[in-house]
């Protein structure tokens, strides 16, 4: 008899994190999907199992298991960012557990600025309320193309068909107001499990998937941008040998589009061009590359290329500009961002200077309100600012590329980085 033979498919990853208010259940329902889906290691569970027990709770707390800081499980809040890895048959997932609470708003842009999907979770007794709001825009300020309400705590209102649509209704009516571009809504009871690994038989009334079919099933490979060719060199490699002397590559990651041996590309901001000679790997040569493969490129010519500079097409470039328009979200909470403060800017693997130039608004991400008359902006704060750096950078639009259209600030004589910027327009 001969032993099985075992699919070994390369299985996709999904990122996604989860927002919502304080006490949502967001924790509560990552650990449902850790503990349902059996990810969970034994002393794992049962060290969660010892301290829900040894805190008088009645039933396994499943919140602990992401809320691993003493002070968040003191106070029942979650402060920082828990990653938690989980794969199904279909698929590798990576969590990112984000604070609900307005102070940390700023964990959680962090959180979900690399995400594919938000999972934004609402209390069914409370409805939507002013956190939810402002999760679902920041959500679509940094462009993550997949939102999944989750309506929690449905077995508290008795699993009412109408407290649910009432619920998506407004959620919907608001989201129309923002890009959100692939909306999935959804009932659930993070701490029963109902409609999280498989459909409840207390909805009858809903129709849709459960949670984790969802997750299992969504579209992503759509969304990466395989059109623009953009390849951030992060380092140049010579080797260190005296058997070897010309070989030259240059290593980095894909950003976006595709490369393949024998195509034309442009070096910015040379202006160069040459065509690929090889694509390699870790495990050998490749026939083509693609987002978000780490890879090293050869060319045919000899052409001076150094860190921070990009790869790209002859015909489609991004902006070599100087000034930004961008929208940032302040993290410092000691100096406030002002006009004419200078920090240090990362954009992709350059690293550039630059001065405010301009505020042109605040915004209030609860009403969209901007006011113009802001002189600054405080922690947490948004607003949509002028940057001139020292050297040009190599960005697009962050609507077209989140990583060339992503920067950060960083404050020079403390080495913190206090903003993340996404970058509006180009000039």
């Amino acid at each position: 008899m001969t032993a099985p033979v075992l699919e070994t498919r390369a299985m996709d990853l999904l990122r996604f994190a989860t927002a919502g208010s304080v006490d949502d259940g967001k924790s509560t329902l990552i650990g449902r999907l850790l503990y349902d889906t059996k990810s969970l290691f034994t002393d794992q569970l049962a060290a969660v199992e010892a301290v829900s027990a040894a805190r008088g709770d009645e039933y396994t707390n499943l919140a602990l298991l992401t809320d691993g800081l003493r002070a968040e499980r003191e106070q029942g809040i979650t402060i920082d960012v828990a990653y938690r890895y989980f794969a199904t048959p279909r698929r590798k997932f990576i969590i990112a557990d984000t604070p609900g609470h307005i102070q940390y708003t700023r964990n959680m842009v962090t959180g979900a600025s690399t995400a594919d999907l938000a999972l934004i979770l609402v209390d069914a007794r409370k409805g939507l309320v002013e956190q939810s709001r402002r999760h679902a825009f920041l959500c679509s300020l940094l462009r993550v193309p997949h939102v999944v309400l989750c309506v929690n705590k449905m077995d508290l209102v008795d699993w009412s068909q109408e407290v649910f649509e009432r619920i998506a209704d407004e959620f919907t009516s608001f989201a129309a107001k923002l890009e959100a571009p692939d909306l999935t809504i959804i009932p659930i009871s993070a701490l029963q499990g109902d409609n999280i690994v498989t459909r409840s038989e207390k909805t009858p009334w809903y129709e849709g998937p459960s949670l984790l079919h969802h997750l299992e099933r969504v579209h992503i490979a759509s969304d990466r941008n395989l059109v623009d060719v953009r390849f951030p060199v992060q380092y140049v490699i010579r080797p260190q040998s005296t058997t070897v002397t010309d070989y030259r590559g240059y290593a980095g990651q894909v950003a976006s589009g595709v490369l393949k041996p024998g195509d034309e590309v442009m070096v910015l901001p040379s202006g160069f061009t040459s065509r690929i000679s090889a694509i390699e790997t870790a495990d050998g040569p490749v026939t083509e590359a693609f987002p978000p493969m780490s890879v090293t490129v050869r060319l045919e010519d000899e052409i001076d290329i150094s860190r921070g500079d990009l790869i790209c097409r002859p015909h489609n470039a991004p902006a070599v500009t100087q000034d930004i328009e961008a929208m940032v979200c302040w993290m410092d909470e000691t100096r406030p961002l002002t006009v004419g403060a200078k920090y240090a800017v990362k954009h992709t693997t350059r690293a550039a200077r630059a001065v405010v130039r301009g505020l042109q608004y605040r915004l209030d991400v609860n009403t969209l309100h901007r006011d113009e008359s802001a002189t600054g902006l405080g922690l947490n704060e948004i607003g949509r600012i002028r940057l001139r750096t020292t050297v040009p950078l190599l960005a697009d639009e962050y609507r077209r590329n989140r990583t060339t259209g992503g920067l950060i600030l960083i404050d020079e004589s403390t080495n913190r980085t206090v903003g993340a910027a996404m970058i509006i327009e180009t000039s």
